[in-house]
């Protein structure tokens, strides 16, 4: 019979800067559940684990541990080796168990369990050089959103809670992950040709100085892309953020959100800002020809 998790030290500090303790950690993801749950259950997980607090040097971790806890799941998935044990939640006890072993951020799959080689979203990450504007990443996280109109895939957006804007588009499970990805280089390819001086679609520094770089990677088997309503391992605690896109125009800049506004928006909210976008059916166009 599983048991109720336990949290130790609640009154370790964890945030120095915000004097934020484990206690309010494990707190505000109980507070946040209903809204963070549908995005993270039954997806393959990755953590960003912090024994020490932000301060103490923190570590990404994707592998399943009988230390983890008896709620956190256990999937074996193939690797480019033979196969390794991956993580996955099913509900809050799950997250609380992660809290207990000092998890901060949570990184899904664009996948689920169920079907781990169908993604069902895609991920378009919007990180820009130093010097960007905030108007001007908004801007650029408008124009993918209607660009994928053009090709018939609604799309949702969420602060990053570091200095980016993921556009997010949920698809039908049925293409494979060699099929997303292809689309994904190719749409990202056809946003760079439209205006070069504004994007590039490559991973290289150098070439993305004074342009914003459409991180289409996100949709590769393997690869994460941070959660909705998880905190950031970083100073002040910030939240990546589901928003509509009204929502959007109100904000000042991707960490807009600390662990307390957060608090705050969950209380308020009426209902999930992505709430039709668990209802979307809609399927990944077979090329990015409009």
């Amino acid at each position: 019979m599983a048991t109720t998790p336990r949290l130790t030290s609640p009154d370790r500090v964890v945030y120095p800067d915000a004097e934020i303790t484990k206690g309010e950690i494990a707190d505000y993801y109980r507070a946040v559940s209903r809204w963070m749950l549908p995005d993270l259950v039954r997806r393959p997980l990755s953590l960003v684990r912090c024994p020490d607090g932000i301060a103490g040097g923190c570590f990404f971790q994707k592998h399943h541990a009988d230390s983890l806890g008896e709620h956190v799941g256990e999937i074996t998935l193939r690797e480019v080796s033979g196969q390794g044990d991956y993580l996955y939640v099913q509900d809050l006890d799950g997250v609380l168990e992660l809290v207990q072993m000092n998890s901060l951020e949570f990184h899904v799959w664009g996948s689920r369990i169920d079907d781990v080689e169908k993604p069902d979203r895609l991920v378009f990450d919007l990180d820009p050089d130093e010097g960007i504007e905030w108007n001007a990443l908004k801007a650029a996280a408008r124009e993918v959103r209607d660009r994928l109109a053009e090709l018939r895939l609604r799309s949702w957006v969420r602060l990053s809670g570091g200095k980016g804007v993921h556009v997010v588009a949920p698809i039908r499970t049925g293409p494979d992950w060699s099929e997303v990805k292809a689309f994904c280089e190719a749409f990202a390819d056809s946003l760079v040709a439209r205006a070069p001086q504004r994007y590039v679609a490559t991973a290289s520094k150098a070439a993305r100085e004074g342009r914003i770089f459409i991180d289409w990677l996100r949709n590769s088997r393997g690869a994460t892309s941070v959660t909705s309503w998880s905190l950031r391992a970083r100073p002040g605690a910030p939240v990546a953020m589901p928003l509509t896109w009204e929502e959007l125009g109100r904000v000042r800049q991707a960490g807009a959100f600390d662990l307390h506004k957060a608090l705050r928006r969950a209380r308020n909210l009426k209902r999930d800002p992505w709430h039709a976008m668990h209802r979307a059916r809609q399927s990944l166009p077979a090329d990015v020809v409009p």
